[in-house]
């Protein structure tokens, strides 16, 4: 049994946290970022963040791309390498990430249902998407 790369491991997460990054900020600017000024406006959302969000976000998605591609490694052996076993592993971790805490937010949250929908299919694209970019990177130890 081959052991996990590690080096390649972490090269291709950031490559996934790039991904993840990058679709977060599509989503949230180009998407919905009018809806959700307006949620800002009506007093849904604060207007600016308790604490510096946006460099803490970047590591978290980082770290979780790092995360997704350790996990990717990790079930290769049983799953078999490629794309499949990738989009299967970004897929379940994109809803574990993206489902419990919107629908929360959809049923108790002040915004309606829109904005924590387009934050779950955020979270999922964005896993599958960043898994499949690192698991592209990523090589067994030889």
């Amino acid at each position: 049994m081959a052991t996990i790369n590690t080096g390649r491991v972490i090269q291709g997460g950031l490559l996934a946290g790039l991904v993840i990054n990058v679709i977060c900020w599509v989503n949230n600017s180009l998407i919905i970022g009018q809806r959700l000024m307006v949620a800002q406006q009506h007093g849904h959302f604060l207007q600016q963040p308790r604490f510096p969000f946006m460099p803490v976000w970047l590591i978290l998605m980082f770290l979780a791309g790092i995360g997704l591609v350790w996990l990717y490694a990790a079930v290769r052996p049983r799953l078999g390498p490629g794309p499949g076993t990738a989009l299967k592993v970004g897929i379940v971790v994109g809803l574990f990430m993206g489902v419990p805490d919107n629908v929360a937010n959809a049923a108790w949250g002040l915004s309606g249902g829109y904005l924590p929908t387009m934050w779950m299919i955020e979270h999922v694209v964005g896993c599958a998407l960043g898994t499949l970019v690192g698991a592209w990177f990523y090589r067994e130890a030889a």
